[in-house]
């Protein structure tokens, strides 16, 4: 049995150093800048890149593949979130954060240097390995490194990293691309990798490192790299079919499909689906959240250019100051005080993102402002923020140290797959009722969409939110670890 400290929560397999003042007092502080870094990194790829993707699709010739630069980093971060969990429980998350920083830089290089879009998509794919790789592995350094007070704080960081990168990237990505050409968009940052190795490797080696308890490293379970291979799989096939509309396009997505659901099933915890209470349903609401909220957002910008004659320039930024409000809302959520009230904050949260993506379609009725959206976002980020700050503390909490990084990948697989299965269900009834094919946002022929189009997105995207305002209330554990459902099913 796990010795567990006085909250109650799984005592970190490294000793963590002597409390120091905050995240970046001295005892911190190279190692919460070194993280910190790296998801800044992270995340001005992530929102840099689209601004340069049509452009380097039409260089190398690859318009037609255009989505599948965008999936092929999808379904390799999915198996490399569950190859990080493994990796990190078994051996510490010193190997899969290097690896993963080293695929990542590795990915960009060869895109950047592509000169066919098969080569540029494989650089796109080693870099969604890399992806996944990290941002789980991260999650056990904050559960092995920080002692439970400073938890909240440090991955309210990791929320305001997103700040920066969200509003700056897309502008700075389009002014290299115009001034420099789109492949210093990807081999500008591989660079910058050598801060953050310098960083953190050395104190995650020192303060995160080696396997829990100091026990000796345990072997990979080959069933659960099966899994992954099935879920990395048959998203892909998914994400295929969801970009054909033809009926031929039924056989791979039922493929897939036949792929996914038992490798979801084998790698979320037992009773996720049933919202079973404490870590199935920290688990499911993160999905729920992520996947509506996404899944709305894509099309906004679209809406607003197609049907209120907004520029795609100021339709990006009419969702700029959720940033900034996601950030507040991850901060608020840490606050000390705030530690009794975090599954009501969550509750609450779910109810602004909600709130939000019901909202926005009004905007469709001209004599609505086109502020409007502007205005429902930021609270919609705030409530995001809240509610993935708060998932992301309760999951630690609920993890035994020897946990902490499979359940950091069943909550970053819930996340992304979740993303991907409601856009494509969002996209589906925006192109049957006449929207047109979406591709990531970007429909094919939509200028003359019907706003009823619009309408079949988001308002179920706001139920869906609505449930997870019930799921917020499961998510206190059960009474006693003995209680606690079991990790995986």
């Amino acid at each position: 049995m796990t010795a567990l400290d006085d909250a109650g929560l799984a005592a970190p397999a490294t000793p963590a150093p002597a409390p120091d003042g905050g995240v970046l007092g001295r005892g911190y502080r190279a190692l919460s800048i070194g993280i910190v870094t790296v998801i800044v990194l992270i995340a001005f790829e992530a929102t840099a890149v689209g601004t340069a993707m049509p452009v380097a699709a039409r260089d190398l010739d690859g318009v037609a593949l255009y989505a599948f630069a965008f999936s092929a980093y999808f379904t390799t971060s999915l198996f490399g979130m569950v190859v990080a969990g493994q990796w990190a429980d078994r051996r510490g998350p010193l190997g899969p954060v290097g690896a993963g920083i080293g695929a990542f830089a590795a990915g960009l290089l060869l895109a950047g240097t592509a000169t066919n879009m098969w080569t540029f998509i494989a650089g796109r794919a080693v870099q969604g390995l890399g992806g996944g790789l990290v941002i789980v592995a991260l999650y056990v350094v904050v559960s092995r490194a920080y002692p439970a007070r400073l938890r909240p704080a440090i991955l309210a960081a990791f929320a305001a990293a997103w700040v920066v990168p969200s509003i700056v990237g897309p502008l700075a990505a389009g002014a290299v691309t115009q001034h420099l050409g789109w492949r210093w968009v990807f081999l500008g940052i591989p660079v910058l990798v050598l801060l953050p190795l310098g960083l953190a490797l050395p104190q995650i080696r020192r303060q995160a490192g080696g396997p829990p308890e100091g026990g000796a490293p345990e072997p990979f379970e080959r069933r659960r790299i099966r899994l992954a291979l099935g879920i990395s799989a048959g998203a892909g096939l998914l994400q295929y079919a969801a970009q054909d509309l033809a009926w031929i396009a039924l056989l791979p997505g039922a493929a897939g499909a036949a792929l996914l659901a038992p490798s979801v099933l084998g790698l979320l915890p037992r009773g996720t689906y049933r919202a079973v209470r404490g870590l199935p349903s920290v688990v499911l609401l993160r999905g729920i959240a992520a996947g509506s909220f996404i899944a709305a957002e894509s099309f906004v910008p679209l809406m607003l250019v197609t049907q209120r004659g907004v520029s795609p320039t100021m339709a990006g930024f009419s969702l700029a100051a959720g940033g900034a409000t996601w950030a507040i809302g991850s901060w608020a959520q840490s606050r000390p005080r705030m530690e009794p009230y975090r599954e009501r904050l969550a509750a609450v949260g779910m109810v602004l993102v909600a709130a939000a993506i019901a909202t926005v379609p009004l905007v469709l009725i001209d004599a609505v402002p086109v502020w409007l959206v502007a205005v429902a976002w930021a609270y919609g980020c705030l409530g995001m923020g809240i509610v993935t700050s708060a998932t992301s503390v309760l999951l630690l909490q609920l993890s035994a140290p020897e946990e902490a990084g499979t359940n950091s990948a069943a909550l970053q697989i819930s996340d992304g797959l979740s993303n991907t299965l409601l856009l494509a269900a969002g996209g589906a009834a925006f192109a049957a009722l006449g929207g047109g094919a979406v591709g990531h946002g970007v429909a094919q022929g939509a200028g003359g969409a019907h706003p009823a189009a619009f309408v079949a997105v988001f308002l179920p995207m706001a139920a869906i939110a609505l449930i997870g305002v019930g799921v917020a209330t499961r998510l206190r554990a059960p009474a006693t670890r003995e209680d606690a459902p079991v990790t995986t099913g």
